[in-house]
């Protein structure tokens, strides 16, 4: 299933991702970055349902000079004291968050609509594509509609969050190795169960894998 999902992917294709029964317990939509388009906002806002983030790789993170929101939050904490009352010290399913900060595109409008939203992950991939590292600055305004997720350092060998899994399974693909993904939740107000993300799949013809293949697959491999 994982070649299925790397072949989708490459053919810019959505997935779907399940992470584990004891972590969220929830299945993503994921697409590569690269592909996007406002087709692709509109299905996961109107299927999916979630928080729309696009994951990237701490080495381009790093190029970039993005960081963690929460170390944002720590160098600013002097000056207003409730950023560290806030600090996410009680994740009950993790150590830290991987939400970075958040951008626009500079030709974009108010930047929220479909049209916007993958203008500015379109044109992201396509700098850090093109190394074009230096004008970041230049091309995006901050802060803005599109939540960059850092993914950690080793990626899925130090957390297994989507972020991480997204990102390594764009990197198999030989991929610019930034992903576009969105939590799908049910009519209840609830993560969308396993089994109806998986009905939802087969009834989409969509590839839909669980995070403990898809982290045993990238570690044989890395």
């Amino acid at each position: 299933m994982i070649e299925k999902a790397i072949k989708a992917l490459k053919e810019g294709k959505i997935i779907l991702v399940y992470d584990a029964d004891d972590r969220e317990g929830e299945t993503d939509m994921v697409i590569a970055s690269e592909f996007i388009k406002p087709e692709h906002i509109r299905r996961m806002r109107k299927d999916a349902g979630g928080l729309i983030c696009t994951a990237i790789h701490p080495e381009i993170a790093n190029r970039l000079g993005i960081p963690y929101m929460v170390d944002i939050y720590e160098a600013a904490k002097e000056r207003y004291r409730v950023l560290e009352e806030l600090y996410p010290n009680d994740i009950p399913y993790d150590e830290k968050s991987s939400f970075s900060i958040t951008i626009n595109h500079r030709k974009t409008f108010t930047g929220i609509t479909d049209k916007d939203r993958a203008l500015t992950i379109k044109k992201l991939t396509e700098l850090v594509k093109e190394g074009r590292f230096n004008d970041f600055g230049k091309e995006f305004r901050s802060p803005g509609h599109v939540i960059l997720l850092r993914a950690t350092e080793g990626l899925v060998k130090k957390r297994r969050g989507h972020t991480e899994m997204t990102v390594a399974l764009a990197e198999l693909c030989n991929l610019t190795p930034i992903t576009t993904i969105c939590e799908m939740l049910g009519d209840d107000g609830l993560a969308l169960s396993k089994n109806e993300a998986k009905r939802y799949a087969e009834k989409h013809n969509l590839v839909f894998i669980e995070g403990e293949e898809l982290i045993n697959y990238y570690l044989e491999r890395k």
